[in-house]
C-alpha cells in the first residue's frame, strides 16, 4: 500500500511537467511606450520560446510601443536581435503606427517584419485558437 501511495504521489507531481509540455501558440500584445514594460515583453518572450521551442509566438507591437523596434533606439533591441532568428518566433509591427511615426521597414531592427493593423492581427490569431497576453503596466 505504502509502495502505491508512493507512486501515485510520483505520477501527480510529474502530470504537471508532462501537460506543460503540449505545443502553444500565444500572441503578445505590446502598446506601452514605457522602456522598463518592453524589456519585461522581450525578456517574457525570449523565455516562453526557449522553454517551449515547440510552441509558436507572437509579438505584436502597435501604438506607444513602436520604438521597441526600431533598430537605433530599442531599449529591448539586444534580445529581441538574438530571437527574432528563432524559428518558432515572429515580432510584427502595426503599419498603421509606422506611418503616425514616418517610419519605413528599413527602420526596424532587422527581422521585425510589418502587418496592416496590430489590433486585427491579434484578433486573427484569437480567432485561429492562439493564447493573448497583454503585456503592460
Amino acid at each position: 500500500m505504502k509502495n502505491m501511495i508512493i507512486v501515485l504521489g510520483i505520477c501527480l507531481m510529474a502530470f504537471p511537467l508532462w501537460a506543460q509540455q503540449e505545443p502553444i501558440k500565444v500572441v503578445f500584445d505590446v502598446t506601452s511606450g514605457n522602456s522598463d514594460v518592453q524589456r519585461s515583453a522581450a525578456r517574457h518572450l525570449r523565455l516562453m520560446s526557449e522553454t517551449y521551442p515547440d510552441s509558436e509566438f507572437e509579438m505584436v507591437i502597435y501604438s506607444g510601443a513602436y520604438e521597441m523596434v526600431d533598430n537605433k533606439s530599442s531599449a529591448a533591441g539586444e534580445t529581441l536581435r538574438k530571437i527574432i532568428q528563432n524559428d518558432n518566433v515572429s515580432i510584427v509591427v502595426c503599419r498603421n503606427t509606422m506611418k503616425r511615426k514616418n517610419k519605413t521597414e528599413a527602420d526596424l531592427i532587422p527581422g521585425v517584419t510589418t502587418v496592416p493593423d496590430g489590433i486585427y492581427e491579434i484578433v486573427m490569431r484569437q480567432q485561429q485558437g492562439w493564447g493573448y497576453i497583454k503585456e503592460g503596466k
